[in-house]
Order: structure tokens, then C-alpha cells, then sequence
């Protein structure tokens, strides 16, 4: 391994800079934008999760003295007919309940609630879908008439299924024959909702011409803005998308539900629209991630090599197409060297909501399955878990089961650490039980673009595209800084709109430190490069004799020239005099972000009579290549740690037998309060990442994958017995100890 860098920025631990402003209440949500005239949108949803809509009557809601707009599917005809436009307004059918069927726009929300009363629909109701298995069978009701499986030739009738993904290696069977052991089960983890605090809210301002900008709280307001001019029939240069602050989003503000609504409304009306949504709106009719039901069987030998695996897994994609199954399938095997395996997964229609992202999409769901199998085998084995998944451990140029060969990686060193930590080390509590588990996540590159501009006295701004969302303006700022050779308190971080900086996709597949940061860095290397020509023209010197130093422009070795060091502050003080404004930019489209593997363990109690889970104690292990702000990876590795342990000990999306869910607000949809859990401690290995200039790899998605086999194979160690659906909530507790 390559001995680690010594960097005087980077690896800092500088006070957040958007701290301040959110403590005091200063920074502005979704939902603070305030114009002259601006009015209220409201939406109103299908009471019925499957229902064929045979018509919907404004006009009583249109001639409401107060009521400037409405609207319904018909007014999105003229436009694209996507899954995505029948998502924010249903046409022809109603295809969960909560799903918008109109919407209003006037000068009050009691006015405007009362226009949505107004509004006229007639229902014919159908029996909904809600069981991803009975969804698959040839004979189920449809949920989409037609919707056809993506298949090489198209078959012959429609189906619930509308995509499968399928990667194999080796000879399974012939693995299994050589196996001593093998474990097969069937895993249930259910549908669950990201649980940002801030609902989803925006501010939409369209002119007479159709021009006009919009203010919404999102993860990417770039791809905001192309999605909802497509979906309106609009130019991209006729919308400027300006990003808030975000309340959180965790992949599941990368979708637009509002902001359509609230521009179309906005041109009809005339006046600025906000709108926003209340909790039980987050919770009906924005995207939760899949529920799963997964099948496993993996076979090994009694030294715990595995030689072979298979899975089937099915995915609930809601009501239109797009579960994270492929994710799901590159992700279960990753990271272990497996000679023979095959794993197949479906996406699925059911009538629940469009699912969205939901850090690291796909892999918690699968991983679980597998990591609680690989648990199951080591007690047979009677093998520590962690030397289990050491022996079958990828390593660098282990061929990836979704195709390349991983360079330098760090999952043995996760490993090693696990085994060596103080936590791990120490006996496990009376009557509890210690669960180990794996995680994963690839990471994605995509495109970012950066500027860099010089004030006059030295200091620097940074624009760049990427809504922060999980601490990228500090990261941002700190490799600027390491990359000029300056102070961190010296640079600014800007969130730029879509009309002041280059494009940027969305923040989102730990891609933003990693990709954004690239173009940061370039960036700055483009004004480092700009510098050193203005000192050679001040030198009269070649630019090739002069050199870059802590900050400085410094002449080379061996430049016959009785001169000092000119410093960035010296530099753009007489930049009027050598050509004016210092300026850097870079726009990229990243490539090689480096995969991110990680180790949990943790000590759970169950208390047999009440059926509550305790966690005594968590450690979460993590490579994060380089950690640019080690304290924001450890909140990331601690948030998705709280984040998974809620989804394996009590969240779920509970539906009626009418398909109407029973806990949309947080009271019963229960997600982790400080009570319920212990100090999650952290470890950071750093292997770098060859493809990043400083060693990056992103670090936001991982931390969720591994805490809900972690909990799972605690509680089964704890009961001594194996629980396999979650969540492992009181009552699920109970009926599995009885």
C-alpha cells in the first residue's frame, strides 16, 4: 500500500460553513420563499389506490372568488406521455392512493382546500395489486394494461413485470456439489420511506412569455429544471432552477412531484405559486424505496470458502417501472470472490407509490439476504463471522460481479480493523447477541462542473452546481485550498443556479466530493496556471521556469533571476495590470469512482417479554479513500447507521387490504429518536482512490447497507433462532418467539 500523504487542508476538521445560518434560522428551505402576489397551489389525491378516473370537473373550483388556477391530467396531453408525467398527475387511472388527480392554485390555503373539495371526480374502483409476489403471477390483475416485460422480443401479454436483470459467473450447480454446507432461505424487507425532515416544497414565478424561475428544495436542480421543461413543452433556457437549502433527501429529492404543478399553475395564473406538502403528502405520494422478497442459497466448504451462490429477488417498483433491482444485483456479491454464482432480480408494479432513491438503492435489501445467510453459515461453521468473510474477501484486481476489476480497494483493511477494534475485542453483554455484516456501494462519477475566481485581495470563490447536502461546501472549499496553497478560511463555496454556473448532475451516488471536487481541483489547477504565467510576464521569465508553491508562484530551479516569491494575494492585487481578473474553471464527466466497501458489528438485547430491541452498541467501519472532512464522513457513516438500524428495527409502509397506508405521518411511522440509540462509533480506513487527485471515494451511500443484516443477525444470535422479515419491531418480535 502506498504511504499516505501528508496534506496541511485536507483531513481538517473547519466549522461547517452553512453552520451558523441554520442554527440561527437564517437559511432558506423550500418553503421560506416569499414574492409580491404569490398564491397557494394545493393537490388533490385519489382516496383509492386502483381506480379508473371517468372524468374530473374544475369548473366549480374555477369560478371561486379567490382561485386563479386549476388543473388535471388533460392539461398534460399536449405535452411528453411519460411514466414520470403520469406520476405528478394521473390521467387515465388512479394508480395508488394519494396520487395526484388535480391541483389549485389560490390566494389561501383555506380557499384553495376548498377548490380542491369543489373539484368533481368520478371513480369506477378497482381491486389493488399490493403483494410483489401474487403482483408476478401470469394471472394477476394489471396494474398497467400496457405494461410489457422488457425482453429481446416483446411478449405476447402484458405483465407486472416490467424489467428483470440477470448476472451470472461460473457453474453454479458444480459449486454447489462441491459445497459442505449450504443455507437457503427466503428474506422480507419492507417498503420504507427516506424520513427527510423538510417535505417537499417549491416557489414557481412564470411571465406572460413563459419565462420564469423556480426556488425548490432538491438534490439537483439542474436536472430539475430538464425534467419539468420536457414534461411542459418548455426551452431549458426559459427556466432558471434556483437550489434551497435541503432538510434532507437521501435520494429521495432527485424526483420532481411539485415543481411541474407549480410552474403550470404559476402561467395560468398569472401570479408567483408556492406550494408544499405535508407530512402525510411525503409519505402517500413521494417515492419510499423498494420492498423486497429475496431468495438465497449459498453454498461453502468447512474452511468458509464459498463455492457458489444463487439469488432471486423480487423488487416492488410502485406504480410506474424504475426499482433499483440492478443495483440491487451488482451490489449483493461484491464483496467476495466468488468462482460460481447467478443472481436475478425483477422489477415489479404494484399499487403503492413511485419508489425513488434511497441511499445506496437496491444493495440494503439484497446484501441483507446474503449477509444473513453468510451469518447462518458461519454458526454452522462455527467460524467468526468476520474471519468468514476475510477468507472470501475481494481485493484488488478481483473482478467485480457486475464486470471490471477493482484497483486498490480497501475491504480486507475494513476487516482487519473490525477484528482489531476495542469494540469487537470486548465480550459480547450479558443476553445479547452480536451481529456482523458487510456493505457496499460503487459510486458513480457523472458530470460536474466548477469556477474559480480570485478576488483582489487573494481570496477565493468557488461556484459550483452541486445543493449540498451533506457537507460538499466544506469539502469543496478545503481542496481548493489544498490545491492553491492556501488557508481553508480563505475560501468561499457557492451553490450556483442554473443560469450561474456550468451544468451539474444531480447530488446524489456519493458522486458529488468525488466529481464536483475533480472540477474544483481542475479548476484550480487552471488558475495555478494562470498565476505562473503572470509571473513569468512580472519576471520576465518562460512560464515553464516558474513553479507553484504553498500558495505561491516561485522561480524554478536553477532561474538566474534576483526575485521573490509572488503570492496569490500579490498576484490578483495587480491582476488589473497583467490581464486582468484571475479565473479558473473546469467541466468533467468523471470517470473511475472508486467503490466503497464497509464492516458493522454491533450488540443487540431483545427483551422476550415485550418484544423490544435494544442496541447496546454500534461500530461502523468504512474506507473512505481520503476523507476530506473526516467529521462529515463520520456523520455520513453514523446517519446511515441510525437510518438502517430504523428500517431493520421498526420502519414499514403499512397498507390496508384497499391499498391505503396506515402510518403516513411519524408518530406511527416510526423512525429512530436519540433515546433509541447508543453512541455509533467510527473507524475510517483510507485507501485511496487511484482516480482522484486526492484520493476520493464516496462515502454517503455505503453506510446504510450493512445495519440491517447487522441487526437481523444480532437479534437471531440473541434468540437463537433465525428471524428473516423485517422489522424486527415488538410484534414481529413476539409472533417469532412464539
Amino acid at each position: 500500500m502506498a504511504e499516505a500523504v501528508e496534506y496541511k487542508q485536507i483531513g481538517t476538521r473547519p466549522i461547517r460553513p452553512d453552520g451558523v445560518d441554520k442554527v440561527t434560522g437564517r437559511a432558506q428551505f423550500g418553503a421560506d420563499m416569499v414574492l409580491p402576489n404569490m398564491i397557494h397551489g394545493q393537490v388533490l389525491r385519489s382516496p383509492h389506490a386502483h381506480a379508473i378516473i371517468k372524468s374530473i370537473d374544475l369548473s366549480a373550483a374555477l369560478v371561486m372568488d379567490g382561485v386563479y388556477a386549476a388543473i388535471c391530467g388533460a392539461d398534460f396531453e399536449p405535452f411528453v406521455d411519460s411514466d414520470l408525467s403520469r406520476n405528478i398527475m394521473a390521467r387515465d387511472k388512479a394508480l395508488y392512493h394519494g396520487h395526484a388527480v388535480a391541483a389549485v392554485a389560490a390566494t389561501s390555503l383555506t380557499i384553495a382546500t376548498a377548490a380542491l373539495e369543489a373539484i368533481t371526480v368520478e371513480y369506477e374502483v378497482l381491486a389493488p395489486i399490493l403483494d410483489v409476489v401474487e403482483a408476478m403471477d401470469k394471472n394477476s390483475p394489471l396494474v398497467n394494461d400496457n405494461n410489457y416485460t422488457k425482453l429481446p422480443e416483446k411478449p405476447e401479454k402484458p405483465s407486472n413485470i416490467a424489467n428483470i436483470g440477470k448476472l451470472e459467473r461460473g457453474n453454479v450447480e458444480q459449486g454447489f456439489e462441491r459445497a459442505d454446507i449450504i443455507v437457503e432461505r427466503e428474506y422480507i424487507v419492507p417498503m420504507a420511506h427516506q424520513g427527510y425532515i423538510e417535505p417537499h416544497a417549491c416557489t414557481a414565478n412564470i411571465d406572460e412569455t413563459g419565462r420564469g424561475s423556480v426556488w425548490c428544495c432538491t438534490q439537483g436542480h439542474f436536472d430539475f429544471r430538464t425534467a419539468t421543461a420536457k414534461l411542459l413543452g418548455k426551452d431549458l433556457a426559459d427556466l432558471k432552477f434556483i437550489a434551497s437549502e435541503i432538510g434532507g433527501g437521501f435520494g429521495g429529492k432527485t424526483v420532481v412531484y411539485l415543481e411541474p404543478l407549480a410552474v403550470m399553475l404559476s402561467e395560468k395564473a398569472g401570479r408567483p405559486v408556492r406550494m408544499k406538502m405535508t407530512r402525510e403528502e411525503v409519505f402517500r405520494a413521494t417515492g419510499p424505496t423498494s420492498g423486497t422478497v429475496t431468495r438465497v442459497k449459498v453454498g461453502l466448504q468447512n474452511d468458509g470458502t464459498i463455492t457458489a451462490a444463487q439469488t432471486w429477488s423480487a423488487f416492488e417498483a410502485g406504480a410506474f417501472e424504475g426499482a433499483p433491482h440492478m443495483p440491487g444485483i451488482m451490489s449483493i456479491y461484491a464483496p467476495y470472490e466468488i468462482e460460481n454464482f447467478v443472481v436475478e432480480a425483477f422489477d415489479v408494479l404494484v399499487n403503492k407509490p413511485k419508489v425513488a432513491a434511497y441511499r445506496a438503492p437496491g444493495a440494503p435489501q439484497t446484501m441483507h439476504a446474503f449477509e444473513c445467510a453468510l451469518d447462518e453459515a458461519a454458526i454452522a461453521l462455527d467460524m467468526d463471522p468476520l474471519d468468514l468473510r476475510l477468507v472470501n474477501a475481494a481485493d484488488e484486481g478481483t473482478q467485480a460481479p457486475y464486470g471490471p476489476k477493482f484497483p486498490p480497494i480497501g475491504f480486507k483493511a475494513c476487516i482487519e480493523a473490525a477484528k482489531n477494534h476495542p469494540n469487537y475485542k470486548m465480550p459480547v453483554p450479558d443476553g445479547a447477541g452480536r451481529g456482523v455484516s458487510a456493505g457496499f456501494w460503487f459510486n458513480v462519477g457523472m458530470q460536474s462542473s466548477a469556477e474559480v475566481n480570485v478576488n483582489e485581495n487573494g481570496t477565493v470563490m468557488v461556484i459550483e452546481g452541486s445543493p449540498d447536502i451533506g457537507g460538499s461546501r466544506a469539502s469543496m472549499a478545503l481542496m481548493a485550498a489544498e490545491t492553491l496553497g492556501i488557508e481553508y478560511e480563505n475560501v468561499r463555496t457557492q451553490v450556483g443556479d442554473t443560469e450561474s454556473t456550468g451544468f451539474c448532475n444531480v447530488t446524489g451516488g456519493s458522486r458529488t466530493t468525488f466529481a464536483t471536487g475533480m472540477a474544483v481541483v481542475q479548476a484550480c489547477e487552471d488558475v495555478i496556471g494562470e498565476c505562473k504565467k503572470r509571473a513569468a510576464m512580472t519576471w520576465a521569465v518562460d512560464e515553464d521556469q516558474v513553479e507553484w508553491k504553498d500558495g505561491s508562484a516561485v522561480p524554478g530551479p536553477g532561474v538566474n533571476a534576483d526575485v521573490k516569491p509572488l503570492s496569490l494575494a500579490e498576484l490578483a492585487r495587480k491582476a488589473g495590470k497583467t490581464g486582468g481578473p484571475i479565473q479558473g474553471r473546469a467541466s468533467v464527466n468523471a470517470q473511475g469512482a472508486g467503490a466503497s466497501f464497509s464492516i458493522n458489528f454491533a450488540d443487540l438485547r431483545v427483551d422476550r417479554d415485550t418484544g423490544k430491541v435494544e442496541v447496546l452498541n454500534y461500530t461502523a467501519i468504512q474506507d473512505a479513500g481520503k476523507a476530506i472532512h473526516p467529521a462529515y464522513v463520520e456523520g455520513q457513516m453514523q446517519g446511515g447507521a441510525a437510518q438502517g438500524i430504523g428500517w431493520a428495527l421498526n420502519e414499514e409502509y403499512v397498507y390496508d387490504k384497499n391499498g391505503v397506508m396506515e402510518n403516513a405521518g411519524f408518530l406511527d411511522y416510526r423512525i429512530p429518536v436519540a433515546s433509541d440509540l447508543p453512541m455509533i462509533d467510527t473507524h475510517i480506513v483510507e485507501v485511496p482512490n487511484p482516480s482522484h487527485p486526492y484520493g476520493v471515494r464516496g462515502v454517503g451511500e455505503t453506510p446504510i447497507v450493512a445495519p440491517l443484516a447487522v441487526c437481523s443477525n444480532a437479534v437471531s444470535r440473541c434468540l437463537g433462532q433465525r428471524l428473516t422479515n423485517l422489522p424486527l419491531s415488538p410484534p414481529n418480535i413476539l409472533e417469532a418467539i412464539d
